[in-house]
Formats: C-alpha cells, sequence, structure tokens
C-alpha cells in the first residue's frame, strides 16, 4: 500500500461533515442513561455508533447538539491556529 496516497486521500477527504447529536436511552436492562453525544455524518450514522456501544437499547429522544462541521483539517488551517495564537 501506497501510504503517500492514503495519507493525501485522508487530507483532502474534508467535505465530510460530522453533526453532533445527544440521545436519551434505556438501555437493555431498564436504566435511563441521559445526554450521550455521538457525532456522526447523519442521524442514522449517529444510532449505529450508539447501537454498538449499548446494544439492544431503545432511543427515548434524539437532538443536535451542534451542527455539521468539517471532520478533517488541513495542513493550513492548523498552522494558521498556531501561528495566530502566537
Amino acid at each position: 500500500m501506497d501510504w503517500t496516497l492514503y495519507i493525501c486521500d485522508l487530507t483532502m477527504n474534508t467535505s465530510s461533515a460530522m453533526t453532533k447529536y445527544a440521545f436519551q436511552v434505556r438501555s437493555r436492562n431498564g436504566v435511563v442513561v441521559d445526554n450521550l453525544q455521538i457525532s456522526g455524518h447523519d442521524e442514522e450514522d449517529a444510532i449505529r455508533k450508539l447501537r454498538q456501544m449499548y446494544p439492544h437499547c431503545e432511543v427515548l429522544e434524539s437532538k443536535i447538539v451542534s451542527p455539521e462541521r468539517a471532520s478533517n483539517s488541513s495542513y493550513e488551517e492548523v498552522l494558521s491556529l498556531i501561528v495566530n495564537a502566537q
């Protein structure tokens, strides 16, 4: 595998946006868990991740905590943050 191409592909893919969702769930043993915050490309993706951590849970409520944001930062964005902080 050519790691250079793989790394370039990761840094160039800034079009995918993530949204943070807050969930209230009832676990399979009946305990209600509030404010589980999970990021996802959409609500379906966040619920998929939630069900990996809490199998057989019941989703009681979901809401958006923060709007979409770029999931990856470019090298230039990080460098400008460092330079501007000095």
